[in-house]
């Protein structure tokens, strides 16, 4: 299939944004691959405009929601300075303009201070960790009734819409964090009334076995952009992922871990 004729769509899609029907029904033989070649070519277009990379995200992390979405794996997109917002002791006000069926996903984002092996050794992978925050991200989807297939998602950058970071804490000031991670419990509250509540382990087992997901998958990417030092990755969500509209309040609670909750309002 012709990567390069979505590609011309993503990029007409972003800056009209708008529902259409899922790519995967229009462009036969679209798969999880060819979505990601897609969407290099957005991210391309995305440099040249003056975008700068500053880090990924990990989508589908969380093996409780795929039946529901129809999906069969995680993904990975990037995150530009453009879409990465950092907190004010731990609040933000977020635009939500230009974003399509937006909804509130709860997280746990790294910075690297240098790029992981491929392992799955949770101490290997926290050695290559500067900090440690709780995130928010706020995805997105261009197909009506959020309906589509793991493919339609690849080639939209893996529906990222906003990254939202709240304080980091270096990773050495938490003792066991690597034990610690899957055990975490996160309440996800709408104007103070509980919607959801999630644990570290929905996140493939742990937090940082999402990110041993993303070095091993950009690994077999030679074409995609490797991982830099300095980049900031957002695991996925730590409960399901629910919609968000503008004048409302959204916050989180994570029960006395070491990472403090966030308080999001909506415009």
């Amino acid at each position: 299939m012709d990567a390069t004729k979505l590609a011309k769509e993503l990029f007409d899609l972003h800056d009209h944004p708008r529902l259409v029907a899922p790519f995967s029904s229009r462009f036969p033989g679209l798969t999880a691959e060819t979505g990601y070649a897609a969407a290099r070519q957005l991210h391309a277009h995305r440099l040249a405009q003056g975008w700068t990379l500053a880090g990924r995200k990990n989508g589908f992390t969380n093996r409780g929601i795929w039946a529901r979405y129809g999906v069969n794996g995680p993904m990975w997109g990037a995150v530009y300075d453009r879409t990465l917002v950092f907190s004010l002791e731990n609040k933000a006000v977020v635009s939500l303009a230009g974003l399509m069926q937006p909804r509130i996903e709860p997280e746990i984002c790294f910075k690297l201070k240098s790029v992981p092996p491929r392992s799955r050794n949770l101490g290997e992978i926290l050695e290559n960790i500067e900090w440690i925050a709780h995130s928010i991200e706020i995805v997105q989807c261009h197909h009506p009734e959020w309906k589509m297939t793991l493919a339609d998602c690849t080639a939209d950058n893996a529906l990222h819409g906003r990254l939202i970071v709240g304080t980091p804490v270096a990773v050495e000031r938490i003792a066991g964090l690597a034990a610690a991670l899957p055990f975490l419990k996160i309440d996800l509250l709408k104007n103070r009334e509980k919607k959801d509540q999630g644990v570290g382990a929905n996140v493939l087992d742990s937090p940082l076995l999402s990110l041993a997901f993303l070095v091993e998958i950009l690994a077999a990417q030679k074409e995609s952009p490797p991982l830099q030092a300095g980049e900031i990755v957002s695991t996925g969500t730590l409960t399901d992922a629910h919609p968000v509209r503008a004048g409302e309040t959204w916050s989180t609670d994570l029960h006395g871990f070491a990472l403090r909750g966030l308080t999001l309002k909506f415009e």
